[in-house]
C-alpha cells in the first residue's frame, strides 16, 4: 500500500496502526527534475492509497513547528550512496517522534548514470518490494510493521531485470500451499520505429516470484510477462489472487508475445481464416419465422426428424448428431410449426411465433452457426424509427420546450479529451482481455486504497460528481462497484488550472486537492445542521452542509507528494514534510 510520489514513493499509513510506515530522504529541485513525471515521460499521479487528514482554520496557514521535519543539506542531495528508509511515530498532537533507519540499500548507486528515482510498494503487512532505480528489484521481508519493536528489513530476493523501471503495484499471496508475489514495473523506453509519434512506449512488466519447493527457502522469478501501449497508464493494478490485472489508459495495451506464442497464434488464425458456410439461414417477419438448411444431396425426405416444442427445436439427419438443437429465442406455436423439401434440395421451416411483432435478435440461443438475412423493407422501417434521434443540424429547433445540449453553453472546465479513456481487465493465464470499459467522458480522476485486502479504488467523473469505484476480481457479475460519491468534485477540480495531486479519507469523510505550490483545498461530506438555516432564494430548509477548507503552507517548494488517511494529510514538498490533521482520531 504505497502511494505515488513523482521521484519518489512514499507508503501509505494504517490508520489503526497509527504510525507512519517508512519515509525516504526526497530529493532536491534537481532531483525532482530527474525523475520521470518532471520529464513529462512516465510517474504521472496516478494512485495515492491509503493516507491522512488534516484540521486547519480557513485560509489560515499551516504551522509546521509541530508537525514537519526538514531534512539537513545532506539528505537533500539528488544521487545518494547508500539509500535509507527510516520509520517515524507520531504523537496525538500530530507531532512527529524520532526516526529509526530500518533499511538501507547495500549498494553504492552513485556511479549510476540514467537512472531512475527508487521506489517501493507495500505489497502486505510484512512484504515490500523495492526498485533501486537502476533496474534492480528487491523482495524484503519488513515483518509486522507498525509496532514500535518493528525488526530490520531483510531482503530475500534481488536480481537485475533490465532497463530502469518504477514498481507501479504488487500484491502478496498463497498458490499452491507456496508464498507468492506479483510485480507490476513500469517503464518508458524509446520506440526506434515510432517515427510519428512521441518516439516512446510504454511497458508494464508483470513479474511473478515465487518461494522455492520444501526445504528451499529462496525465492526465484517463475513467469514474466510484458504490455506495451503508447500511453502512461492511469491505474495498473493487480489482482489480490496474482491471476488478472487491470488498467486504465488513453491508449490500449497489448500482451507482448514470445515466438512460441506467435507461432501457436498464426495456426489458430489459419483455421479460423477457413471459414465455413453457415449451417443455415433465417428469415422473421412480424408474424413467423423461416429457416433455410442445404440438405446432402443422399438425404431422403425419411432421413429428416424434426421436432417442435414451445420453446426449441431439434432437427436430426438420419442417424447423425441433431443439425440443430436449442432453445429458441422466443416461444413459437409449435402445432402450426411446418417444414417442407424444396426443388432446389433445401429443407424450408417455418416458426409461428407466439408474440407477434416481437423482433428476434438469434434463432437458437447461443447458436452462432446460423446468419440472419434481412429484408430491405426491414432495413428501410428500423432506419425510418430511428430517423428522430439523429439530425444533419447540431441544434434543429431550439426554441421547443426542453431543446438538446448546446455545446456553446459548455465551460471551459467541462471539456474532456477527445480520446476517451478505457477501463480493461487482462486475464494472467491467456493473456486476453476478458472485460473492457470505455469510460467516455467519465474522466480519470485518482485512486485510492479503502480495504488493503482489495484492489485499490479508482474514483471517476461523472458529470459534476466524483464517484468512487471498487474492483471486485472475485466477482465477474459484479466486477465493479460504486461505494462512495463525492458531490461536485468532478467540477470543481476541474476549474483548478493549477491542480497536482487528488486523494480522499479511505472512510469517504472528505477529498482533498493541492496545487503545485502552497495551497491545499478539503472539501468534507455533507453533515447535518445544528441550526435550522433556509435557502433564500428558494426558501426551503436546508439540512445538510458541506464545508471547504483551504491552507496555505508556509512554504514556496514545489510540492511532490500528497496523500490522506481518515485523520491526517500528508503534503511533501522538496524540503519539508508537512502533516496535517484533519478529523478527531487516535
Amino acid at each position: 500500500m504505497a502511494a505515488s510520489w513523482p521521484g519518489l514513493r512514499l507508503p501509505a499509513c494504517t490508520p489503526a496502526a497509527g504510525r507512519l510506515r517508512t519515509l525516504f530522504p526526497w530529493c532536491s529541485a534537481a532531483a525532482a527534475a530527474r525523475s520521470p513525471r518532471a520529464r513529462g515521460v512516465a510517474g504521472a499521479s496516478r494512485s495515492f492509497p491509503g493516507a491522512a487528514g488534516w484540521r486547519a482554520p480557513l485560509t489560515a496557514p499551516c504551522r509546521p513547528s509541530a508537525c514537519c521535519w526538514t531534512p539537513s543539506s545532506r539528505d537533500t542531495s539528488c544521487r545518494w550512496s547508500r539509500w535509507p528508509a527510516t520509520s517515524w511515530g507520531w504523537t496525538r498532537d500530530t507531532a512527529l517522534q524520532k526516526p529509526r533507519e530500518v533499511f538501507r540499500l547495500p549498494t553504492d548507486l552513485t556511479a549510476c548514470d540514467n537512472r531512475l528515482c527508487a521506489s517501493m510498494h507495500f505489497s502486505s503487512s510484512t512484504w515490500v518490494t523495492l526498485s533501486d532505480g537502476t533496474g534492480r528489484l528487491y523482495l524484503i521481508k519488513s515483518g509486522k510493521r507498525g509496532s514500535s519493536a518493528s525488526e530490520k528489513w531483510e531482503i530475500v530476493f534481488n536480481e537485475e531485470l533490465g532497463s530502469p523501471f518504477i514498481v507501479a503495484h504488487s500484491v502478496s499471496f498463497v498458490k499452491s500451499d507456496a508464498h507468492s508475489l506479483a510485480v507490476l514495473l513500469l517503464r518508458v523506453e524509446k520506440d526506434e520505429l515510432d517515427t510519428k509519434g512521441s518516439g516512446f512506449h510504454v511497458t508494464l512488466e508483470w513479474v511473478t516470484i515465487a518461494e522455492g519447493k520444501e526445504g528451499d527457502p529462496r525465492y526465484e522469478i517463475i513467469k514474466r510477462r510484458v504490455l506495451q501501449g503508447k500511453s502512461v497508464p492511469h491505474y495498473a493494478a493487480i489482482e489480490p489472487s496474482g491471476e488478472g490485472l487491470m488498467i486504465v489508459s488513453h491508449k490500449p495495451f497489448t500482451f507482448m508475445q514470445s515466438e512460441s506464442d506467435k507461432l501457436e497464434e498464426n495456426d489458430d488464425a489459419k483455421v479460423s481464416n477457413e471459414k465455413k458456410d453457415p449451417l443455415y439461414y433465417w428469415q422473421q417477419t412480424e408474424d413467423d419465422v423461416t429457416i433455410t438448411v442445404h440438405l446432402p444431396q443422399d438425404i431422403m425426405r425419411d432421413d429428416i426428424k424434426i421436432h417442435f416444442s414451445p420453446d426449441s427445436i431439434c432437427v436430426t439427419l438420419k442417424d447423425q448428431p441433431p443439425l440443430m438443437e436449442g432453445t429458441l429465442y422466443s416461444s413459437v406455436d409449435h402445432e402450426s410449426c411446418t417444414w417442407i423439401i424444396r426443388e432446389d434440395k433445401s429443407l424450408e421451416i417455418s416458426l409461428i411465433k407466439k408474440n407477434e411483432g416481437c423482433r428476434w435478435t438469434e434463432l437458437i440461443v447461443g447458436d452462432t452457426r446460423g446468419e440472419f438475412i434481412m429484408d430491405p423493407s426491414q432495413c428501410s422501417e428500423i432506419a425510418e424509427s430511428l430517423m428522430h434521434l439523429t439530425s444533419e443540424v447540431m441544434n434543429p429547433n431550439p426554441d421547443k420546450e426542453k431543446p438538446p445540449c448546446n455545446a456553446q453553453e459548455l465551460e471551459e472546465c467541462d471539456a474532456f479529451l477527445e480520446d476517451g479513456a478505457s477501463l480493461c481487465r487482462f486475464d494472467g493465464d491467456s493473456l486476453k482481455i476478458t472485460h473492457i470499459i470505455n469510460l467516455g467522458s467519465n474522466q480519470y480522476l485518482f485512486s485510492v486504497v479503502v480495504n488493503p485486502k482489495e484492489m485499490p479504488c479508482f474514483c471517476l467523473r461523472h458529470d459534476v460528481d466524483a464517484l468512487l469505484w471498487q474492483p471486485h476480481s472475485d466477482q465477474p457479475e459484479n466486477m465493479w462497484e460504486h461505494i462512495a460519491t463525492f458531490n461536485a468534485l468532478g467540477y470543481v477540480q476541474a476549474s483548478k488550472q493549477d491542480k497536482k495531486f487528488m486523494a480522499c479519507a479511505p472512510d469517504y469523510s472528505y477529498a482533498a486537492l493541492c496545487e503545485c505550490l502552497r495551497r491545499v483545498f478539503i472539501y468534507r461530506q455533507p453533515t447535518p445542521l445544528a441550526t435550522v438555516l433556509y435557502n433564500r432564494k428558494e426558501g426551503r430548509q436546508v439540512g445538510q452542509v458541506a464545508k471547504q477548507l483551504v491552507a496555505t503552507l508556509e512554504a514556496n517548494d514545489p510540492i511532490l507528494g500528497f496523500q490522506a488517511t481518515s485523520e491526517r494529510l500528508f503534503v511533501l514538498t522538496t524540503k519539508t514534510l508537512f502533516l496535517i490533521k484533519v478529523n478527531s482520531g487516535n
